[in-house]
């Protein structure tokens, strides 16, 4: 018996064991299903999980692609890679198909902004990773996101990269091609998009509603036996119905028509007082005026005229009114106005009815609030307008509220 300390006895180069331990334990791991049960496997894991806190980067890198392709790898082992560095995270991040929503939300949370454009170009990113993404707000992470047609992302992620399209550059052309995208939505996102994508909304996202119109046809001739009493039906068939003009606004108005008001506005110069005027003759509330005639653009003049069947000579009456000129410096047509009739000839009246119609409902609901009492129905939770109504949220999209 050799009287040696066995610390003595120890070869002077330690760790081969270890490392060949490590690579049996990978190649278990990696072993398909029906040479590995599953409770086998799952032990397996927790004694690599072990091993790998104590590895190199080169033996971690190595797991993680071994893994990659793996459905059955044990999950636990594969968040932990996923959390290395980006360089080891990658093949998982990338290819990994083993992880759920519940693993991606996790590691979305405790990485870097490198590792969630990864995770961002997954072949597949289910709505709730896609939605905590975008709530994030990295402009790089929502770029891949908004690029990738494997992203699902919902009806409130939509709301959310919407909202900060508003400020963030190229975030509304990403948007415009998204299937998600909502009209209400496009329609907020109108008012900041650039001339191209506005013609993209008016054309793409505003419906005709004539199978609307026929279902509800015979409602109108119920409610005006009301006398339309009812606040929420007369709010609703105001919506839908074909006729866009405020009769009873006519009756009470010192002009004769809106292309009266129009006229005066194009002599006497656009005044507050005129803006107003002409949406009550319109059938749209001031704010709604207010808002088409300030915008900069000429897209919301043209949706203006042609909801309301006014002709060309009040297009060029609004561009006066606005102290806009009708040539260029070349002595040729003003390249905008050029492009406000060109809309114009676009536009379809119902597609313009229904535009105009969107934008006075969202805008305004921002500033006449309806209480739960006006339409006979008990306040709760289920009916909070604030909380679940589409002109609302659409309000709060364009005012950034």
């Amino acid at each position: 018996m050799s009287d040696l300390n066995p610390i003595e006895e120890m070869p002077s180069e330690t760790g081969h064991a270890r490392k060949i331990l490590l690579r049996r334990l990978i190649d278990y791991i990696a072993l398909p299903g029906s040479q590995v049960a599953p409770q086998d496997r799952s032990m397996g894991g927790d004694i690599l999980l072990d091993m790998l806190f104590h590895a190199t980067d080169e033996e971690r890198f190595l797991c993680a692609s071994r893994l990659s392709s793996m459905s059955e790898a044990p999950r636990r082992v594969l968040r932990y890679l996923a959390q290395c560095k980006l360089e080891i995270a990658r093949p998982l991040l990338e290819t990994s198909e083993a992880f759920d929503s519940s693993d991606l939300l996790e590691i979305v949370d405790h990485v870097s902004i490198e590792h969630r454009i990864l995770i961002a170009k997954r072949k597949r990113v289910p709505v709730a990773v896609a939605d905590q993404l975008a709530r994030r707000g990295e402009d790089a992470v929502v770029k891949a996101l908004l690029t990738n047609k494997g992203a699902e992302l919902s009806e409130t992620g939509i709301d959310t990269v919407v909202s900060r399209s508003r400020s963030e550059e190229g975030f509304v052309e990403l948007l415009i091609t998204r299937p998600e995208l909502k009209p209400a939505q496009a329609m907020a996102m109108f008012w900041w998009a650039d001339r191209e994508t506005r013609r993209t909304i008016l054309q793409r996202h505003a419906a005709d509603r004539s199978e609307m119109v026929g279902m509800c046809s015979d409602v109108f001739a119920i409610a005006a036996k009301e006398n339309w009493a009812d606040p929420v039906a007369r709010k609703t068939l105001q919506l839908i119905e074909r006729r866009q003009r405020n009769r009873a606004a006519i009756e009470r108005s010192p002009f004769e028509s809106l292309e009266d008001a129009v006229e005066a506005a194009a002599n006497l110069g656009m005044s507050p007082e005129l803006v107003q005027e002409i949406g009550y003759l319109a059938g749209i509330k001031p704010v709604t005026s207010a808002k088409i005639l300030s915008d900069p653009g000429a897209d919301g003049i043209a949706v203006l005229c042609k909801a309301t069947g006014l002709k060309k000579p009040s297009l060029r009456n609004f561009w006066l009114a606005l102290k806009r000129p009708l040539q260029g410096p070349d002595g040729d047509v003003d390249q905008m106005y050029a492009y406000l009739e060109e809309t114009y000839d676009l536009l379809t009246v119902a597609k313009a009815q229904t535009t105009l119609r969107y934008w006075n409902w969202s805008l305004s609901s921002a500033f006449s609030p309806r209480k739960a009492a006006d339409s006979g129905i008990e306040s709760d939770e289920a009916n909070d307008e604030s909380t679940f109504s589409t002109a609302r949220r659409t309000a709060s999209l364009v005012f950034g509220k």
